[in-house]
């Protein structure tokens, strides 16, 4: 765990959003994560810092009822903290990256094929002739092109 924690604290988040490019819906939802951790990291560093020891000496002299001290006492030294397998959540956690990153891709290449397109086009705009050069046709022979037009009238 002590491994997880010194890497929690060397991810520099600024980094992450400015390198990657990462901007819309990404770059909020990564904001919204690191507000999460951030919390998270303050409220157990708040936790831990808090004293974990109850004086129930102080809550016996205070109640009239010592047999609730008791029992409360008991119920307190008897309590083990439950342990959770995170292995699923970190599996589900890997599945989920690994279908942003496929998802991630596939955009890339719709992306960079119609920049593609786009390119083409952009070269066809630039090559073509300009609209003077094609309007000079109807000035200089009109005769050909009225009869152009007649024939496909």
């Amino acid at each position: 765990m002590a491994v997880g924690r010194s890497a929690a604290f060397k991810v520099d988040w600024t980094k992450i959003g400015t390198s990657l490019g990462l901007k819309g819906q990404t770059a909020t939802a990564l904001a919204a994560f690191k507000k999460r951790n951030d919390d998270a990291r303050r409220k157990v560093q708040v936790l831990s810092d808090t004293p974990q020891t109850v004086d129930f000496a102080r809550y016996r002299s205070m109640l009239k009822n010592q047999a609730i001290v008791d029992e409360i006492e008991n119920h307190f030294k008897s309590f083990k903290p439950a342990t959770y397998d995170v292995g699923r959540q970190l599996k589900a956690i890997e599945a989920f990256e690994a279908q942003a990153v496929k998802n991630a891709e596939e955009t890339k290449g719709v992306v960079d094929k119609e920049l593609g397109d786009l390119e083409k086009t952009l070269k066809n705009i630039e090559d073509a002739r300009p609209f003077e050069d094609l309007t000079v046709v109807c000035y200089a022979y009109p005769r050909v092109w009225l009869g152009d037009i007649e024939s496909i009238c």
